[in-house]
């Protein structure tokens, strides 16, 4: 986990990875034991949801409020 926003959702974890490979097991673990509302992932990858984890892909980190 690298970052950690707070929003009218609550605390947001936020991971940011500069490959493919987005095995995180700090951001499960943090989700595991704080259940937030959701978590956000920062990848070359595109957008995506799953597993309460909110994929953005790195061009668009701008959107992310």
């Amino acid at each position: 986990m690298d970052f950690i926003l707070y929003n009218n959702d609550g605390i947001i974890p936020v991971e940011v990875k500069a490959d493919d490979n987005v095995g995180s097991k700090s951001l499960k673990v943090y989700m595991n034991r704080y259940h937030p509302n959701y978590a956000i992932r920062i990848s070359t990858k595109n957008f995506g949801f799953a597993n309460n984890i909110k994929s953005v892909p790195l061009y668009a980190v701008f959107l992310i409020k």
